[in-house]
């Protein structure tokens, strides 16, 4: 004989059994309600029910006795036992898989999965249909792509339009699946970095649900990313697709809605973590000040940005255009505003992946391009042009190379690579360009370039072949003297290690700022057999220190004659050999190891103390 105890002052609500009952371990007893809560009271063992001391309805005090027990016979135990399943109940229970029973037991379960898949792409054919037609994917097909399976967490999936007071609660689950923002964190490149180097806060506008427009609640959820984001360290990509700021929400008591915290929020990211913009299609107005605020924008070649759309234009009193006149992809790559221009998502996408691996950790297995070709990219005519491109691939690691900004500031290259699986950027002045003169164009994107490695701790590696800044009346027109010094600002400013190879002209100030402000900034700068050095280009040196002598002679074969008997001596002068004589260099090297002294320069070189060099506090958005 045993009894049944009351673990709680409560009142009891219903009995489920009654004296003389046979019941299996487990059964539920009897029914207490205590603030509001009920509690279910079950057997601890197969028994039998014996007197009931309390009826439903009674209060009962803490270790109340409310009935009395009495261990089972082994006859009765059997009799307590479900009835055994006939071989055909057993292949149906069987071929009902566990989901299936959960989902028979739970409506309030079933309500919600029933609610989630509302919103997927298989369940918004239509949609998906005309999404397809104009040739582009989903918001959800692209973070199926970018996240590794299974492993991206949807955050504020059930959220629908600030509608209500216009629209039925049906219509808006329907045509407002997550009030057109799918957000949530997934892991990107976790097989090379593991799971916790790989997890990324995703944030996409659905341009099938309202344009892709921003409303209060996708605001909302944006902002909950962020906030995530930062607190978190965690990189995020931004598929900002869409038109700008909804006028339809009306559940909301705000005017102008100018107060909300979505863009202080995403531009307080930057310099703190990766920040990746990526768009197709068009992207207008508040999503485009979203992706102008990214440390990098990857864009197709069939994309619309601009700060304002067709409606907003027109209302400007500025004129009727369609959307595809305004900021075609063609004009903002070549304006700097996109990083990166590839054909289609699918390719923004990798796009995406490769950038944010530069920022996720070191690759153990690389393999080395061949260093022999090296030797001859520079030709022996000093006045030839050359492809610095090709030396940026042939001291990077095989295939991972990621060219950014190409469409703009063409006079200097910037690149992510990788050196024996270690993360750098590469800088390389284009010969082909102005002659490798830097221009603004060209000093704006460096120094953004410089800014963007030094916040997220990416040594940098320049290479130089430069005859200067650019000069004349027309690069003074715009505003050259202000650009080319953001150079030498930025790279006063760096944390990271920072090496200079110079691969044929080192002249003036133009060289300088490729080196970090001077040639004993670097960790070292070493020049290849065809470096010349000099306060400024050998050609003008010789024209202006030798004015007189050259004027004296006449115009013909004696002056030309002089003039390229001086020049030969400028050039034995500032040849790479003579200057590394007097230390302005530290080596001269063959063109061959510059990748194993850039290897070993990183495994050398520890950044400053950041008491010394404190963290940049963003990126510039230009």
């Amino acid at each position: 004989m045993t009894t049944l105890f009351s673990p709680l002052q409560a009142q009891i609500v219903q009995w489920q059994v009654q004296p003389g009952d046979i019941v299996a371990a487990g059964d539920v007893l009897v029914i207490l309600e205590a603030m509001k809560m009920e509690h279910e009271l079950r057997a601890p063992t197969g028994c039998v029910i014996g007197e009931l001391f309390f009826a439903a309805g009674q209060v009962v005090a803490e270790g109340a006795v409310l009935a009395a027990l009495t261990e089972c016979t082994l006859a009765e135990k059997i009799m307590s036992r479900q009835p055994a399943m006939t071989p055909a109940s057993t292949r149906a229970a069987a071929a009902e898989s566990p989901e299936a029973v959960a989902l028979r037991a739970r409506p309030d379960l079933r309500r919600v999965l029933d609610r989630q898949a509302s919103t997927l792409d298989a369940n918004r054919t239509d949609a998906v249909s005309r999404r397809h037609a104009l040739g582009l994917r989903t918001a959800r097909a692209n973070i199926a792509d970018l996240c590794d399976d299974d492993s991206f967490m949807e955050y504020g999936a059930l959220a629908v339009a600030a509608q209500r007071s216009r629209r039925s609660e049906q219509d808006l689950i329907r045509n407002t699946p997550a009030d057109g923002m799918v957000t949530g964190i997934g892991s990107v490149n976790s097989l090379l970095f593991g799971a916790e180097a790989s997890r990324v806060v995703v944030m996409a506008y659905d341009a099938t649900v309202l344009a892709g427009t921003q409303g209060l609640r996708n605001h909302q959820k944006t902002d909950r990313m962020l906030g995530i984001a930062l607190q978190n360290r965690l990189p995020v990509v931004l598929f900002a697709e869409g038109g700008g700021g909804r006028p339809g929400d009306t559940d909301m008591p705000i005017v102008a809605g100018l107060h909300v915290s979505t863009f202080a929020g995403y531009a307080r990211l930057s310099g703190q973590v990766p920040v990746v913009g990526v768009v197709a299609g068009r992207c207008f107005a508040g999503n485009a000040a979203l992706l102008g605020c990214s440390d990098v924008i990857i864009a197709t070649r069939g994309c619309n940005i601009g700060m304002g759309g067709p409606a907003m234009v027109e209302g400007g009193g500025l004129g009727i255009f369609s959307p595809e006149q305004i900021g075609p992809a063609t004009v903002q790559h070549g304006n700097g505003v996109i990083d990166v221009l590839v054909d289609d998502e699918a390719l923004a996408v990798a796009a995406a992946r490769h950038y944010l691996s530069f920022f996720q950790g070191r690759i153990k297995d690389w393999l080395s391009p061949d260093a022999m070709p090296l030797r001859e990219l520079v030709p022996q005519n000093r006045l030839r042009v050359y492809d610095t491109l090709a030396v940026l691939e042939g001291v990077a690691d095989q295939g991972s190379m990621l060219a950014l900004r190409t469409g703009f500031g063409q006079g200097i290259h910037t690149a992510l690579a990788r050196i024996e699986g270690r993360a750098v950027g590469l800088l390389a002045n284009n010969p082909s360009q102005l002659g490798g003169a830097i221009d603004a164009d060209a000093a704006d994107k460096a120094a953004r370039f410089m800014q963007l490695c030094n916040a997220h701790g990416l040594p940098l590696v320049s290479f130089v072949d430069t005859p200067g800044f650019m000069v004349g009346p027309g690069a003074e027109e715009k505003a050259q003297v202000r650009h080319a010094s953001r150079m030498f600002v930025a790279a006063a400013a760096l944390r990271v290690p920072f090496f200079s190879v110079v691969l044929r002209k080192g002249y003036g100030l133009g060289a300088m700022a490729m080196t970090a402000g001077s040639f004993h900034s670097p960790q070292f700068t070493v020049a290849w057999p065809t470096g010349e050095f000099g306060a400024m280009g050998l050609e003008g040196a010789v024209r202006l220190g030798y004015r007189k002598e050259l004027e004296a002679l006449p115009d013909g074969p004696a002056r030309e004659a002089l003039y390229q008997q001086l020049l030969a001596k400028q050039y034995d002068s500032g040849s790479a050999i003579n200057v590394a004589t007097t230390l302005e260099i530290d080596a001269v090297i063959d063109p061959a190891q510059t990748r194993t002294w850039i290897a070993r320069g990183l495994q050398t070189a520890k950044p400053p103390a950041s008491a010394a060099f404190p963290q940049s506090r963003f990126i510039d958005s230009w």
